[in-house]
């Protein structure tokens, strides 16, 4: 059997509705019109709503999916396209932008994003290399992979321009290795208390699914109900012809926005037992327990519920077959990764995550350690004769271990204890146990080691050390004019909403305006002279107050300040709305990881957002003044290492 890859179904396919929504606009046109007789003036609105979900069943386009086997990367469906085996040096993947590039004879050809592709990074690592394709994960966007200037500046012999991302590339590859070992490996046995089925469900939606069904089609029918009563009053006049019409948008904007949250507030159930996986989403998915080897469960993809478009999501399930076959995508999104991890693993499945494991720490206490240790009374860990011992009592050493055996010596803390960590030459651990079980002090076994001349790293003492010198010494000096400067002070670029965004928002401003005037125009016209002349002020009223009251708070709008001091954002008249400092910004960029609009969003060097910018500016200009005054683009990377606390 090939291996294969076959990626997500993009849209198409389902029978939804066509353009719902600019559909609603001619049916509320033709609720204005003049049309006799009444029976085909209310049969031609019903005609214009129905139409997109007759177009919908009648006119169902095919849907595309890509594929990596041995003939090649290829999209099939109704637009085929093909990059043979034997013309793809490698692939190349590139983390800022989650492109996917092919290099082959000529150059280098971008085919998309992962996401878009409908493929996952682990999966198509796994199985380009079952197939002989090289993959690379460099740091970058597949713009500067394509950029000549870049190629002209690479160094000699090398196959692509940017650097590797190590960090990326390593977790593939220790997840790659995790999932050659369980396809290798016998599986492990169920506890005895798991032969039961667990069952698990992502929370159950709010307001409930039957509510919004039954609201949406109360909508609709209240809607149909008013224009058949006005069709039978014949619509007499402009204002009950505008009545109707607003029915119209009323019922069309009920029904499709139930719909809508029905689809996006679909419940997932999961019945997890050793004998197989029941996966019951839009449709009910099974696996036998013997056709899996692992279950990679972490953020994946799945199909947007109204577009039918792949999109990242925060938890997902990858299903691997001993082949290292991707046999099944389970939907896991609304579920707690903690309950549905461990409950996998109670279950018998090997359970592979990408995040980073804890360090590996022996039992706490001397029966971790090795026999001799508990064999001497009162025995303890000593610095002493250019090494280390294990001295009795009494102080004499029963044990040795000579300095060139210890390549070194780290001392940490796990868990609220002091560890201590033992590398020989080759840089390797053989030797961690809590300081407590030793019998030494931290620091009598730093002072002493440092004296020796013993190769010893204490990160978390010094980073204390050094936040204690730099505090005594920033209270005892001056400050001087030239010092860092805050955010709004600091030269930099001040970046403001696009003029698309900007004209957008007048016009939304005046039409809203503008059916306010028209709504009051019919209610209140019979009261003030009649429509026609109410109207007659109320309209040009209404655009008069749009744009006013828009021009107020454009004046004085926000804008966003980017310099090497951080980002601030910045009112007109000099108001300040927020501001960060460099060292509290750990990322600028767009956050599409919820299921919500993707937002701009600055996040903390821990990957928490802090702050959400609430109007949308140019990002190709945002990303080069963060390139530029050093503000790093994109979320921040969760495994690079952050600064040890200080020691307390």
């Amino acid at each position: 059997m090939e291996h294969e890859l076959t990626g997500l179904p993009g849209p198409g396919g389902r029978r939804r509705p066509v353009a719902p929504g600019p559909f609603a606009l001619p049916a509320a046109a033709l609720a204005l019109l003049p049309v006799r007789p009444a029976w085909l003036w209310a049969a031609l609105i019903a005609a214009a709503a129905a139409l997109p979900w007759a177009l919908g069943v009648v006119h169902r386009r095919g849907r595309s999916r890509w594929r990596l086997s041995a003939a090649g990367l290829e999209r099939l469906g109704p637009d085929p396209v093909r990059y043979e085996r034997s013309r793809i040096d490698a692939l190349a993947v590139t983390t800022a932008d989650g492109a996917l590039t092919v290099l082959h004879r000529f150059g280098r050809t971008t085919v998309g994003t992962l996401t878009a592709l409908g493929l996952e990074p682990l999966a198509l690592f796994v199985t380009a290399r079952r197939l002989g394709i090289r993959v690379h994960v460099l740091d970058g966007d597949a713009a500067d992979l394509t950029d000549p200037a870049l190629e002209d500046a690479a160094p000699e012999g090398d196959e692509v321009p940017l650097p590797r991302d190590h960090a990326a590339e390593r977790r593939l590859l220790d997840q790659e290795a995790e999932l050659l070992a369980a396809a290798h490996e016998p599986p492990p046995a169920a506890p005895d208390g798991a032969r039961e089925p667990r069952e698990l469900s992502s929370p159950a939606p709010v307001p409930s699914r039957h509510r919004v069904a039954l609201l949406s089609a109360l909508t609709g029918l209240l809607g149909a109900a008013m224009i058949a009563r006005i069709a039978l009053d014949g619509a007499p006049d402009f204002g009950a012809r505008l009545a109707a019409a607003c029915w119209t948008l009323i019922a069309i904007t009920g029904v499709l926005a139930g719909r809508r949250r029905l689809l996006l507030s679909r419940r997932i159930r999961w019945t997890v037992s050793p004998e197989g996986l029941r996966v019951r989403a839009r449709r009910v998915r099974e696996l036998a327990a013997g056709d899996v080897a692992a279950l990679v469960v972490g953020p994946g993809l799945r199909p947007d519920p109204v577009t039918g478009e792949p999109r990242r999501t925060d938890l997902a399930v990858l299903a691997f077959d001993h082949r290292l076959g991707l046999a099944a995508r389970l939907p896991a999104h609304g579920l707690d990764a903690f309950q549905l991890a461990h409950a996998l693993d109670d279950a018998g499945y090997r359970v592979v995550t990408p995040g980073v494991r804890p360090p590996h720490t022996p039992e706490y206490g001397l029966e971790g350690l090795p026999e001799i240790f508990g064999q001497v009374p009162g025995g303890r860990l000593v610095v002493a004769e250019g090494g280390l011992g294990w001295a009795d009592a009494a102080g004499e050493i029963v044990l040795r271990m000579p300095a060139d055996r210890i390549g070194g010596i780290e001392l940490l803390t796990i868990g609220g204890h002091a560890w201590v960590r033992l590398y020989d030459s080759d840089g390797d651990e053989f030797f961690a146990a809590p300081l407590s079980a030793l019998r030494v002090s931290r620091t009598d076994l730093r002072e002493s080691a440092r004296r020796t001349g013993l190769p010893v790293n204490d990160a978390e003492y010094d980073a204390y050390l050094s936040a204690a010198f730099h505090s005594a010494v920033s209270a005892l000096s001056v400050p001087q004019p030239g010092g860092p400067s805050a955010p709004v002070a600091a030269p930099g670029v001040l970046l403001d909403a696009t003029r698309r965004s900007r004209i957008a928002t007048y016009v939304l401003s005046v039409v809203l305006c503008e059916v306010v005037a028209l709504l009051g125009s019919v209610w209140l016209g019979p009261h003030l002279g009649g429509f026609a002349a109410t109207a007659s002020w109320a309209l040009p009223a209404g655009v008069a107050i749009g744009l006013g009251g828009y021009w107020l708070y454009d004046r004085n709008r926000a804008q966003l300040k980017v310099s090497a001091a951080g980002l601030a954002v910045v009112t007109k008249r000099g108001r300040v709305e927020w501001d960060l400092t460099h060292d509290r910004v750990g990322g600028v960029g767009i956050d599409d990881s919820a299921d919500r609009t993707p937002r701009l969003v600055v996040w903390a060097p821990s990957g928490r957002v802090v702050r959400h910018v609430g109007f949308p500016p140019d990002l190709e200009e945002l990303r080069r003044a963060c390139e530029r005054y050093g503000l790093p683009w994109g979320p921040p990377d969760a495994d690079r290492p952050a600064p040890p606390p200080p020691e307390l």
